[in-house]
């Protein structure tokens, strides 16, 4: 189970609108997070491909590293340090071998050491009516193992923005004890508008746990427009905070205690049953043989 029961902290969500500058989007991420501290934030995210926001692969290949050697991430790590900061990647993209690539978030502790790594687990691969296509699985290898991470407040569980539509996940890190549920995003503006504070607040009501999540938004350098939004919720499915389409930061006090009284109040996670899936049998069963056998 968690540590968690800690005191209130403050969270910082960077927003973000990422192009195809490794530099110059660590650059601005740089400055939010500076801001964020300022602001009084004590764990800072930032929001999915904080590093590069491209669909052409052979772009992304141009210009990204293998984790030992990423730049951006190194100088993530010594921020942290310097502002003794809990800093937390959506995620980057990151070179593995044989031309694939990670979409994989970091947790950093304020002595710049990184404590957690999650590889996004679900792939987005649609075709959308208004013509725009994504096949993160031409580019990306999915990830295979569920991560959780105890913070000095509590237990987060990291996902990545897709992931966000498996149920089954945010059921398994709250099982293993997560209070904080954290999905740094790239949603797209159309599925966005329809489906972002639905999703995101049934994962924090189903589960009696804050989510936290960083996102991109406004048209990017790419062409892709993404939904933005930052927004912090609690147990109980409320908008503590929310950002909109523009870079910025979000802050927003988060209160541990509340996650177990609302789990107190609707302990669900202690009634969760496993189950069997019958089949549909071969041949109906028909009313008058089952009476002819009484």
């Amino acid at each position: 189970m968690s540590k968690g029961g800690g005191a209130t902290f403050t969270v910082g969500l960077i927003g973000m609108r990422s192009g195809f500058s490794p530099d110059a989007n660590r650059d601005v991420a740089v400055k939010l997070i500076r801001e964020a501290k300022a602001g009084g934030a004590e764990y800072v995210m930032t929001p999915e491909m904080t590093n590069i926001l491209a669909l052409n692969k052979e772009k992304l290949l141009e210009v990204i590293a293998p984790e030992e050697t990423d730049t951006s991430l190194a100088a993530f790590r010594d921020l942290a340090r310097e502002l003794s900061l809990h800093v937390h990647l959506g995620s980057l993209a990151i070179r593995l071998e044989g031309n694939r690539v990670a979409n994989r978030s970091f947790l950093i502790d304020p002595k710049g050491d990184l404590v957690a790594r999650y590889d996004k687990i679900h792939m987005f691969d649609v075709d959308l009516p208004n013509g725009e296509s994504y096949r993160e699985s031409a580019s990306y290898r999915p990830g295979e193992i569920a991560v959780v991470h105890d913070l000095p407040w509590g237990r987060i569980g990291l996902t990545i923005c897709y992931d966000l539509r498996f149920p089954a996940l945010y059921r398994a890190l709250a099982e293993a004890g997560a209070s904080f549920l954290t999905v740094p995003a790239a949603f797209t503006a159309q599925t966005g508008e329809a489906h972002w504070h639905i999703l995101l607040r049934a994962r924090a009501i189903e589960n009696g746990a804050y989510v936290l999540a960083a996102a991109q938004g406004g048209m990017h350098e790419n062409g892709r427009a993404t939904f933005g939004h930052s927004i912090v919720i609690d147990p109980w499915g409320r908008i503590v905070a929310e950002g909109g389409t523009e870079p910025g930061v979000v802050l927003a006090q988060v209160d541990p205690a509340q996650v177990a009284a609302t789990r107190g109040r609707i302990p669900s996670l202690q009634h969760g049953r496993r189950f069997e899936m019958v089949e549909p049998m071969a041949e109906p069963v028909h009313l008058h043989a089952v009476r002819g056998q009484t």
